[in-house]
């Protein structure tokens, strides 16, 4: 029956099979996995590692990370060399005691921009 259907529609079924066989995970924007500080924590300050890790490659150069600090004008984090694909990673410095939220943005592999933040504290 198989080869029936490829004597038919050629290259048409075979490119629809293929695309049928691609894992979901493949096609999917990017999802935040892991963040450190993680949402909704509390971290000790004043300086602070951040690292996030996502369900798929990133465009670190086209990626941003924007901290939003309590009463204050949110300012762009410079990111640290990508370690993995995966992961951005970046420092902050100076931060007093509140409640901040971490923003970011990325490309992912599939060519999609996501968005999102991270929510914690400083003591």
């Amino acid at each position: 029956m198989l080869s029936h259907l490829l004597e038919k529609g050629g290259p048409w079924v075979l490119g629809l099979a293929l695309l049928l066989a691609v894992p979901p995970a493949a096609l999917a924007h990017a999802i935040l996995v892991e963040a450190s500080p993680a949402a909704g924590s509390t971290v000790s300050g004043p300086d602070l590692e951040i690292r996030l890790r996502f369900n798929s490659r990133i465009d670190g150069p086209r990626s941003h990370l924007t901290l939003v600090p309590p009463g204050r004008q949110a300012r762009k984090l410079a990111l640290g060399k990508q370690a993995a694909p995966e992961v951005l990673t970046a420092r902050a410095g100076g931060l007093a005691p509140g409640a901040y939220k971490l923003r970011w943005q990325v490309l992912a592999a599939d060519g999609h921009i996501t968005r999102g933040e991270v929510p914690f504290q400083v003591k």
